[in-house]
């Protein structure tokens, strides 16, 4: 079993279209990124030992956009 992201994502929507039964798919971008994106936001937040700085640093983000993301997830 491969641990790429990319091969987790596919497997993981290819999953997901399977058991929609018949539904009609909607707001998948919203729900992939915020599948992804509070996970990898809870780890930075941690290597970076809480320094929000830091973290802004390693995702590449401004630390304004990392606090309003933390804050969107209640992470803060």
């Amino acid at each position: 079993m491969s641990t790429d992201i990319g091969d987790c994502i596919r497997r993981n929507l290819n999953r997901y279209f399977r058991d929609l039964d018949g539904e009609t798919p909607h707001a998948i971008y919203d729900m992939v990124i915020a599948s992804v994106e509070k996970p990898m936001l809870e780890v930075i937040m941690k290597q970076a030992a809480g320094n929000q700085t830091i973290a802004a640093d390693m995702l590449g983000i401004s630390r304004s956009t990392l606090r309003r993301k933390l804050t969107e997830y209640n992470l803060s």
